[in-house]
Formats: C-alpha cells, sequence, structure tokens
C-alpha cells in the first residue's frame, strides 16, 4: 500500500493514507451501536464537518472570525449565539444530482451539513454582532468592550 496518493486512478481511502480526510471509526464494523456511529453512516457530512476550516483572530477593537464556504449562499449558512456566549455557525453543502450517463473519475468536494461552535470571551458585546459573506468567505465581527486600565499609583516607600 502505497502512502503517497495515486493521482492516476481509483483512490481507496486509508486510515494510513496522509492525505485521506476520512474520520476513521475503530468501531464501525462491530455490530453494537457506538457513539461515532451515526458519523460513520454519513461519510461525506463527517466529511464536510472536518473540512470547515475558519480562522479567529481578535484585534483591539473585535473577535473577527472568518469561515471558508466556497460554493455556499448566504441562505445555506447559519450564525446564532447561544445564550452562554457560545458563536455557531452551521450549514449545509447540497450533493450534486447524478446523472446515470455521467462517469466520475474523482469526488473530492465535501457535501453535507457542517457546524463549528465557539465559546466568545467576557469581553464581547453580544448585542452588536455582524456577519457579511463575500467570494465564499464568511465574516463574523464580535465589537468587545473596551478593558479599562486599573489606575495604578505609587506609593511612597517611608524608612
Amino acid at each position: 500500500m502505497s502512502l503517497i496518493p495515486s493521482f492516476f486512478g481509483s483512490r481507496r481511502s486509508s486510515i494510513f493514507d496522509p492525505f485521506s480526510l476520512d474520520v476513521w471509526d475503530p468501531f464501525k464494523d462491530f455490530p453494537f451501536s457506538s457513539p461515532s456511529s451515526s458519523l460513520s453512516t454519513r461519510s461525506s457530512e463527517t466529511s464536510a464537518f472536518v473540512n470547515t476550516r475558519i480562522d479567529w483572530k481578535e484585534t483591539p477593537e473585535a473577535h473577527v472570525f472568518k469561515a471558508d464556504v466556497p460554493g455556499l449562499k448566504k441562505e445555506e449558512v447559519k450564525v446564532e449565539v447561544e445564550d452562554d456566549r457560545v458563536l455557531q455557525i452551521s450549514g449545509e453543502r447540497n450533493v450534486e444530482k447524478e446523472d446515470k450517463n455521467d462517469t466520475w473519475h474523482r469526488v473530492e468536494r465535501s457535501s453535507g451539513k457542517f457546524m463549528r461552535r465557539f465559546r466568545l470571551p467576557e469581553n464581547a458585546k453580544m448585542d452588536q454582532i455582524k456577519a457579511s459573506m463575500e467570494n465564499g468567505v464568511l465574516t463574523v465581527t464580535i465589537p468587545k468592550f473596551e478593558v479599562k486600565k486599573p489606575d495604578v499609583k505609587s506609593v511612597e516607600i517611608s524608612s
């Protein structure tokens, strides 16, 4: 078995393939239900979940999240915030319809549902969250409260 992906011909997924994005389930072939069995039965959903890339940076003014969601419309992506300061970004990429006359040589684009969750810090202004989408990139901006610097006073030391 080669550890290098085959660019010419069919490629089977393998846990030993470093380029494979499949999630390995050690309990997949057992007759009982495993905690991850819901994931292994929907490999395309798992694949989409694993592939959703999100950057989180903090600037002096805000927390900024950028998510790669190529090919999705803003109606297919959902941004939600729960009461306990958790930002949730989710959505669904639908499978392309197959024609019986088509011959697929490679299927690498993921489809299915994805969801990512982030606990926001105390300095996030939860009532001023904004989201926008441009060129397949979702940007969520959460302004921050100004951090009040403590007043520091020098105390003279007597001898």
